[in-house]
């Protein structure tokens, strides 16, 4: 018997009649709902959606009461590897015991210039500096997320704020040079 159909069955033994369990989540609250989840699944409930959490909670149970996936859909899983969505492989590492490796730095945008670069525009007569940093944009001595954050700062509209520093052209200008060719 494998360490997964052992849990299996103690969770069986524990739960009691699932079926009797999964017509009580009819009537359960949200906030009830939410503390079964908490009870059942050992992590915070981090919605407040009633059908999600009926749905999630009805799967835990049958799970923990027929024994979840079998063992040669796990080794598809493990077999699709990279492939599967982020949540799959958590709980794969949680089950294995190996420890979650750190999160990938998210890929730069390869429209933004290397740290330390200043970006320069004239607005209404007025020249703007604004200077890349490793993660945002320095601005008048604040730090800003976006370009355009910056660029609807300074216009007061909403502007795209590749296009208003020039970093990227606009798509009808690269039509017409292409049809003036």
């Amino acid at each position: 018997m494998t360490k997964q159909q052992v849990r299996a069955q103690a969770d069986a033994r524990a739960l009691g009649d699932a079926p009797a369990q999964l017509a009580a989540l009819e009537t359960m609250t949200v906030g009830q709902l939410a503390k079964l989840w908490v009870e059942l699944r050992d992590e915070p409930c981090r919605t407040r959606n009633k059908d999600y959490l009926r749905k999630r909670l009805a799967w835990t149970i049958q799970e923990r009461a027929e024994g979840g996936l079998s063992v040669g859909a796990l080794a598809r899983i493990a077999q699709l590897g990279d492939g599967l969505p982020e949540r799959w492989r958590m709980r794969q590492r949680a089950e294995s015991g190996v420890p979650a490796p750190l999160p990938a730095a998210e890929p730069r945008d390869p429209r933004i210039p290397p740290p330390g670069t200043v970006l320069r525009r004239l607005h209404e007569g007025i020249s703007h500096e604004v200077t890349v940093l490793a993660e945002g944009f320095a601005y008048a001595g604040e730090t800003y997320k976006t370009l355009s954050a910056i660029a609807k700062h300074i216009t007061g509209t909403p502007w795209n704020g590749f296009l208003f520093f020039g970093l990227k052209k606009r798509a009808s200008d690269g039509a017409q040079q292409e049809a003036s060719r």
